[in-house]
């Protein structure tokens, strides 16, 4: 059996820990958030059943990568789901993505460009350097399309 010690004293900055330690490292890293969204649409052009209007669970997974603040923090994950709500999920959750993205074929491989992009424009001026490095864009539980850095720019 393992055993298991109750902490009797928290930590207190200033005194157990310097300030100065709170930063570990001068690496970047990549921290990661997903979210889930509910919407239709159908595709031009497309010989299949999904020719028609038809809905999904989409499920948007993005990797952001940066380097760490003075308290050790790339990018907190409530500022990563204030960017999704307030600049991408309103043009995805329970919307008819055809009438709301940009004229294209709603594929998951053009809706994941749209969604690198617009991540991507948030980030922009962020004082740890963040930028996005991957979003998988999933339409089903098994079938997904993927959005890279090293596709995505000429750097």
């Amino acid at each position: 059996m393992f055993g298991f010690t109750i902490v009797e004293n928290l930590q207190k900055i200033d005194e157990d820990i310097k300030r100065e330690e709170l930063t570990y490292h001068q690496k970047r890293v990549m921290v990661s958030k997903e979210f889930t969204f509910d919407a239709a649409h159908h595709l031009h052009c497309y010989e299949g059943k999904c020719k028609n209007l038809h809905g999904h669970t989409y499920k948007a997974i993005f990797g952001i990568s940066g380097f760490v603040d003075e308290i050790g923090i790339v990018m907190d994950f409530g500022d990563i789901k204030t960017i999704w709500k307030e600049q991408i999920e309103v043009h995805l959750d329970h919307r008819y993505l055809n009438d709301t993205l940009p004229n294209m074929n709603t594929t998951a491989e053009n809706m994941v460009v749209w969604i690198f992009e617009k991540m991507e424009e948030a980030l922009q001026g962020h004082p740890q350097g963040c930028r996005v490095e991957f979003v998988k864009l999933y339409e089903t539980p098994t079938s997904f399309a993927e959005a890279r850095r090293e596709w995505m720019t000429n750097e």
